[in-house]
């Protein structure tokens, strides 16, 4: 159901130091729910990049959307509900386990694991969550509960990391949700390079 390339099966149980030194060296863990939500480590041949210059790509409708400001974006305002909703965003298949979110909400109490949240009347409509280390921001996962939330999101999260001087956006693997921002795929070699360059600064 991934489309990687030989996962390889974590024995050990998750940690915020074992995710840093995974996503330093180029992976990350995914659980599979067909087989009793076993974690997996991926390491992906081809690596979907999100671009950070003038390659991000989006549309006049969402652009119109954004400086409408019809959402209030918050930071961290509640990341543990941000990653249950990507959770429960698809529960019969998600790759988020309960250990993933545990491990994961204590990489956020360390302060490397962020969500950015989009509000419409006081209410969580959509967010998206990821890791961070140094000037490279690893995306997890996103949902929405009104149209176009999570895309607000991103490209919110887009003019942070830009503002921030942020030199890598990785997404994973490519996806249609994605590609229309002009996210690409680039070679393990290639996308380890960037990665170094990155975490290094």
């Amino acid at each position: 159901m991934f489309f990687c390339s030989s996962p390889t099966f974590a024995p050990v149980l998750l940690s915020p130091q074992l995710l840093l030194q995974a996503y330093s060296s180029g992976s990350f863990p995914m659980a599979d729910p067909e087989e009793d939500n076993q974690i997996y480590w991926h390491t992906p041949v081809m690596r979907g990049i999100i671009p950070l210059d003038e390659r991000f790509r989006v549309s006049k409708n969402l652009r119109r959307l954004y400086k409408q400001q019809r959402f209030s974006i918050y930071i961290n305002r509640n990341f543990e509900t941000v990653i249950r909703k990507c959770q429960n965003l698809r529960i019969q298949d998600t790759w988020i386990s309960d250990e993933i979110i545990e491990a994961y909400i204590g990489l956020h109490e360390q302060g490397f694991a962020h969500s950015f949240e989009a509000y419409q009347e006081g209410k969580l409509v959509g967010g998206l969550y990821g890791v961070s280390i140094g000037k490279a921001f690893f995306g997890e996962s996103m949902f929405h509960t009104v149209t176009d939330a999570s895309k607000i999101c991103l490209v919110y999260l887009v003019e942070f990391l830009r503002d921030h001087d942020f030199k890598l956006l990785d997404t994973q693997y490519l996806n249609p949700h994605i590609e229309q921002f002009g996210a690409y795929e680039i070679p393990h070699d290639e996308y380890m390079k960037i990665l170094k360059d990155a975490i290094l600064i």
